[in-house]
């Protein structure tokens, strides 16, 4: 690495040192002194006056905090979903009524609805009520969507839909761990028609979860109402995913929206999953519902009748109100969505809600966010009341202790021999029905119909019922299950999802992506505690041609390194083992990539294997090491076999290290570099030319050799669009991954 190269990393780093030490909420471990809000789901038939009261207070004081919070990023010109974040407040107050951050949890699809709930937060002293109001949008603690604060969600949310399978996933291992566990999951009205959102449903549903979403049918997506940009009803294909649907008239009636919770909490013990709809009121339910009643609903009369005398709407023009108000309390724009659902003059879509040009005292005065007598009282005698310590803690750090085998299990291990040739498959199917068999309540295992072939069969005959999930091919979903599991305990399990390697470079991304955003207490963005099994890597897969090739798995995985423990691309068979072992025993995120072919066996110079059960895993392996040596093979996973026999070809001229998979020790290719006069690296996946850019292992070897003088050559695919379907050896050949191939790259570097 060059000395701007080092410095620029070290300048980055100080950096991030600086953001976390800057911070606030940013640490290992937060306490908090928290209001006595606490409602037993389980334990209590219907809400009294003065729960009603206080929960009405609270919800009164973050819609305060939510406004104030939007009046101070409008002093910079900026806005947030102020108005879907209001509509959030009513529901997810109760929410954490009734959680307790270990048998009942909490998730948020909706994500941009992020001032609500940090201002819920705030309202019940979770975090700090200034810091909601002056530093949202504006630094790490107080991000613009859902992330992980002192009693929030672990679950940070930003693309709509994709927190339904995560929840899912969530609510099967917590109920794994605690068969009175519940998970709620706010959503609204946009983000259910996604993919992975009805592939979450599904999950829900033959996973038999203990789950209950909570839509916000508002009426209204992002540019317009829900009725001109995505003119569907929700519940039907919501219940044909097999989610049971509650219905009731508003999420703003807290006693009405108890009864829904506590039925939607009977059947989640009952294992069935639910979605609370608040269908709103209209005439059709025997009542007039226009202006009027709205008025009067609400206390409102002469602001409705201002805002329909203005846009010449009729006092007695009959309307749907919907039972989860867009801008809840903020009345004129809650108003103005109210017009703008119906198609009447004067509506406007509040989505992107600001206090822009507003006046915050003025719209703090209005009624709706003005306590009354009762609840007053109910704000003024929790507030009063003691203080609970609630401590959050960050997930477990990369690298932790998991689950382990000892001595003895790993005596029972039987692998190939050394010289056979046989499947990578066969290792990484004893090391996972090793682990399962030691560890059989601690995994979790997410299949998409493909065991026979990934080999988690025995692995997922070891382990409980409800330990395993089968989602068919729903790859997408199935790693978002996965990322979910590692999401309810803290405490030492393997969660594993396999399917092909192609179906993770295409349509299963997102559960790779979601890594990207999913923040640590500590406010690191980091990669989970899952495996990602990718099977049938390479062009190795038999004779499916393309349907079944994963050509660009190393740089994909190379892509993801910032928030993966390890990557393992084990050469062989009983390399397979030694990874999946260890992915096992360190927590954290994982890539697991296995060849389908037969591969040679590996064994060192005395003839004995490579890798026994016992082996500790390692990024590189000596193979061939020959006095002498000008030039370095550097062979990534299954092409250790031909770069053996091209050492050999090449009379010991040239040295082969066993590459097993990422990231390198620090300093190795500085050692490689400084050694040899000239570096080799093989690999089965798409390498690109020096013209078009080289990625890859051969990118990553190419890029650290530029400041070193060292010449290096790569083999590779160069040009993936035209291929065989034929077997292993055929399309090697054909993309001119061979040993000869090796022979002539080490040749051309004299």
């Amino acid at each position: 690495m060059s000395n701007y190269s080092q410095e620029a990393w070290k300048a980055q780093q100080d950096r991030n040192d600086q953001l976390i030490a800057d911070s606030k909420f940013m640490r290992p471990s937060v306490t908090s002194q928290v209001l006595p809000l606490s409602i037993d789901i389980a334990g209590t038939d219907a809400l009294g006056e003065n729960q009603i009261a206080t929960l009405q207070a609270l919800e009164i004081e973050a819609a305060r905090i939510s406004i104030s919070s939007l009046a101070s990023l409008a002093t910079i010109g900026e806005l947030d979903h102020l108005g879907g974040g209001l509509d959030l407040i009513p529901s997810l107050m109760l929410t954490l009524a009734a959680t307790d951050y270990e048998k009942v949890q909490y998730t948020i699809e909706n994500a941009h609805a992020s001032i609500g709930y940090y201002a819920s937060l705030a309202a019940l002293g979770y975090v700090d009520r200034d810091s909601v109001v002056h530093k949202f949008r504006r630094g790490l603690d107080i991000p613009g969507h859902v992330s992980w604060v002192p009693g929030g969600t672990q679950l940070n949310g930003g693309r709509l839909g994709v927190m339904i399978p995560v929840a899912a996933g969530q609510a099967m291992g917590m109920r794994a761990r605690d068969p009175q566990s519940w998970v709620v999951c706010h959503c609204g009205d946009a983000g259910w028609i996604a993919g992975q959102a009805l592939n979450g449903f599904n999950a829900a549903d033959i996973g038999n979860l203990p789950l209950t979403f909570v839509m916000q049918r508002n009426g209204i997506q992002l540019s317009d109402s829900n009725k001109n940009v995505m003119d569907k009803d929700p519940r039907p294909m919501v219940e044909a995913m097999g989610v049971e649907i509650i219905e009731l008239n508003a999420l703003f009636d807290t006693a009405e929206m108890y009864k829904a919770y506590k039925h939607a909490h009977s059947r989640a013990m009952e294992g069935r999953p639910t979605m609370i709809f608040p269908t709103g009121y209209s005439s059709s339910d025997g009542e007039k519902v226009d202006f009027n009643w709205l008025a009067n609903r609400f206390d409102i009369v002469a602001e409705v009748e201002a805002i329909t005398g203005k846009n010449g709407v009729s006092m007695d023009q009959e309307i749907w109100v919907p039972g989860s108000l867009m801008s809840y309390r903020d009345i004129v724009p809650m108003l103005e969505c109210v017009l703008l659902v119906n198609d009447l003059p004067g509506g406007v879509d509040h989505h992107d809600g600001h206090m822009k040009g507003r006046d915050e005292a003025e719209v703090l005065g209005n009624v709706m966010l003005t306590r009354d007598e009762a609840q007053q009282a109910a704000f003024d005698e929790i507030s009063g009341a003691a203080k609970v310590e609630v401590t959050t803690h960050a997930r477990p750090a990369a690298g932790t202790a998991n689950l382990t085998l000892n001595a003895e299990q790993l005596a029972e291990i039987s692998l190939p021999e050394a010289g056979k040739k046989t499947s990578a498959r066969a290792g990484s199917e004893a090391g996972y029905a090793a682990v399962a068999k030691a560890h059989p309540n601690d995994t979790f295992i997410v299949s998409c119909d493909l065991n026979p072939s990934t080999k988690l069969g025995k692995a997922a005959a070891q382990v409980p019922a409800q330990n395993q999930i089968e989602l068919s091919i729903e790859e997408q979903a199935a790693l978002l299950v996965a990322d979910g599991l590692a999401m309810s305990s803290y405490k030492p399990q393997v969660n594993v999802v396999s399917t092909f390697s192609a179906f993770f470079e295409g349509i299963a991304r997102e559960g790779l992506e979601l890594w990207r955003y999913q923040r640590n207490l500590n406010g690191v963005n980091e990669g989970l505690n899952v495996i990602m099994h990718m099977s049938h890597v390479g062009a190795c897969t038999g004779r499916d041609h393309f349907s079944g090739w994963s050509l660009d798995w190393v740089t994909l995985a190379i892509g993801y390194l910032p928030y993966v423990d390890r990557f393992y691309a084990p050469a062989d068979a009983r390399g397979a083992f030694v990874a999946v072992k260890d992915a096992c025993a360190r927590y954290g995120a994982h890539i697991v990539a296995i060849p389908r072919d037969n591969l040679l066996v590996l064994s060192d110079e005395s003839g004995n294997a490579l890798y026994n059960p016992d082996s500790e895993w390692e990024a590189v392996t000596p193979l061939r090491k020959h006095d002498g040596a000008k030039t370095a093979i550097l062979a990534l996973g299954a092409t250790a076999g031909i770069a053996q026999d091209a050492a050999e070809q090449l009379g010991g001229s040239a040295d082969v290290y066993v590459v097993n998979g990422l990231p390198l020790p620090d300093g190795f290719l500085a050692d490689i570099f400084e050694k040899y006069d000239g570096v080799v690296t093989a690999e089965d996946g798409i390498i690109g030319t020096r013209c078009t850019g080289v990625r890859g292992f051969a990118g990553l070897v190419l890029s650290a050799a530029s400041d070193s003088g060292t010449k290096t050559e790569h083999v590779g695919i160069v040009d993936p669009r035209i291929a065989p379907s034929e077997g292993h050896h055929e399309v090697w050949e054909h993309f001119g991954i061979t040993s000869d191939a090796i022979v002539a790259a080490v040749k051309s570097l004299a």
